[in-house]
């Protein structure tokens, strides 16, 4: 039963994104261009509302749904790490025109298409799942 509240919550988040069209090629390719502040709105809230909850979370000492303490650990700063990983991931959304919680999203929308994108998204991750070990971390 406790799934149930994330899934109706990324139903919420699923809806809510499709009526932003942030799910929209078309605003993505804007965005890259520069040629309207749409999708940086959308970006920048985010951020705020992240920056909010993480405060949050960790000045109540918030407990997770099995009831320990949720805890932040600190990030290795590596820039070529950010560097890396930023490009990799942004190579695959300027390919795929969408980055991967959208692809989800248009999946249910009834772009079949996307199944590939997905399956190809499933396999990077499994990809690097047997590499990590081997990768700088």
């Amino acid at each position: 039963m406790k799934i149930s509240r994330y899934i109706f919550v990324g139903i919420l988040l699923g809806v809510t994104l499709y009526k932003a069209e942030a799910v929209s090629w078309f605003r993505i390719y804007e965005m890259f261009h520069f040629q309207s502040f749409h999708m940086y709105g959308i970006i920048f809230t985010a951020i705020i509302a992240g920056i909010g909850i993480v405060q949050l979370i960790k000045r109540t000492h918030m407990k997770s749904t099995e009831g320990k303490e949720i805890v932040f650990h600190p990030k290795d700063h590596s820039v070529p790490r950010y560097l890396i990983g930023g490009f990799i991931f942004g190579l695959g959304w300027a390919l795929a025109g969408v980055c991967p919680g959208p692809m989800f999203i248009l999946l249910g929308s009834g772009y079949t298409v996307f199944v590939v994108f997905l399956a190809s998204a499933m396999f990077g991750t499994f990809a690097y799942g047997l590499l990590r070990s081997k990768l700088p971390h």
